[in-house]
């Protein structure tokens, strides 16, 4: 009597889990993963993969079914970070069966493009947090007043 062999059924495939599941990048370019929180615990997850030169890249999103829903077709955020992640995409998600979705990875920025416009703004805000920090430690330093200054004068009475 010969077993059947069935194949073990990948995540999301069969549409009982918690998570809608992005993949950006096949798993078989990584050889190590790692998940991440990202935002409020539980509603958007990033599964991050190594590749073996040792850079890190995300392999796929994970969506809770309570930040988003599917609608004709194509998911739909009802969270704003699931929203932030759908908009961050290189395309929108296509759907592949069960709660499984593929689309691609938002566009690489050429060296020669950088710094881009949102670059330059996020320098600019962190020159100026700078700025205001230490002006802040600098009124610190002189609030104290001299005790030389504040001494009365002794009399030269003798």
């Amino acid at each position: 009597m010969a077993k059947s062999a069935r194949k073990r059924a990948k995540p999301g495939s069969r549409a009982g889990g918690a998570f809608f599941h992005i993949e950006v990048r096949p798993a078989r370019d990584f050889v190590q993963f790692r998940m991440q929180d990202v935002g409020a615990t539980g509603g958007v997850e990033r599964l991050a993969g190594q590749r073996a030169n040792g850079s890190w890249d995300t392999q796929k999103w994970l969506i809770a079914k309570a930040h988003a829903h599917f609608e004709g077709g194509t998911l739909v955020a009802d969270s704003r970070e699931a929203a932030k992640v759908l908009k961050s995409l290189g395309s929108p998600p296509l759907h592949v069966g069960g709660d499984r979705f593929k689309a691609r990875p938002r566009r690489d920025i050429p060296e020669a493009e950088k710094p881009t416009p949102a670059m330059r703004r996020a320098q600019l805000t962190n020159i100026k947090k700078a700025q205001a920090a230490s002006r802040r430690k600098a009124v610190k330093k002189k609030a104290p007043v001299a005790k030389a200054a504040m001494r009365p004068k002794k009399s030269s009475a003798r």
